[in-house]
């Protein structure tokens, strides 16, 4: 086994085997409260979290949204959107929705488990899907939906000073994210967020030897 896959397969024994039960993520509190509060239930959605596998290297996989969009334009992004019905589960949501943006092979994805879920402000309930992704073809952005696909290096992502801050200010009200700067662009707000938890909760224990 090389090196690669042995740390895909340490990832994988720290991550979740199964989305959290509702019961947990029922007591979330969400990143933002709007004023007034929500609307309505919480809507569920997943987003795919691909380690792209390509021999000794591996790289993190985000897109770029196209700035015709109406929520979220030109912001970075995880492949990912809405559970829908007929998707088995978070697992084949996200898969599903990589497929329709980046025209990920869906036989090219292997999940590998799944963080805890994140509550938005936007009323969403996001649940990370982790995969080794080995690519036979390159991503192909859908153009009504992705500008850009692009892929940051695992190793990046591993240490502590490539994540900085980056404040928020929505009304009267200000907070803050973290953010990663990769080659011109900035990657921020919920991805951002994501991408720590994913450092914390996955790769910080390859750093502290």
């Amino acid at each position: 086994m090389s090196a690669a896959d042995e740390l895909i397969e340490r990832i994988a024994r720290r991550l979740l085997p199964s989305p959290q039960a509702t019961e947990v993520t029922a007591t979330l509190a969400p990143d933002f409260m709007p004023e007034g509060g929500f609307q309505g239930p919480r809507r569920d959605a997943a987003v795919l979290i691909a380690l792209v596998h390509r021999g000794d290297a591996m790289s993190v996989l985000y897109t770029e949204r196209s700035p015709d969009l109406r929520s979220h334009s030109g912001q970075i992004a995880f492949p990912g959107g809405k559970i829908d019905p007929e998707d088995a589960g978070p697992g084949d949501a996200a898969v599903r929705e990589a497929s329709e943006e980046v025209a990920l092979d869906p036989h090219d994805a292997r999940i590998l488990g799944y963080m805890p879920a994140y509550f938005t402000g936007s009323n969403y309930l996001i649940t990370p899907v982790v995969a080794e992704v080995t690519p036979r073809r390159d991503f192909v952005p859908n153009p009504g939906e992705v500008k850009t696909v692009f892929e940051v290096p695992l190793p990046l992502l591993m240490k502590e000073e490539t994540f900085g801050t980056f404040r928020i200010r929505r009304k009267d009200r200000e907070g803050t994210s973290w953010q990663i700067a990769h080659q011109g662009l900035v990657i921020w707000g919920i991805t951002a967020n994501l991408t720590r938890q994913f450092y914390e909760m996955v790769l910080k224990p390859e750093v502290q030897v």
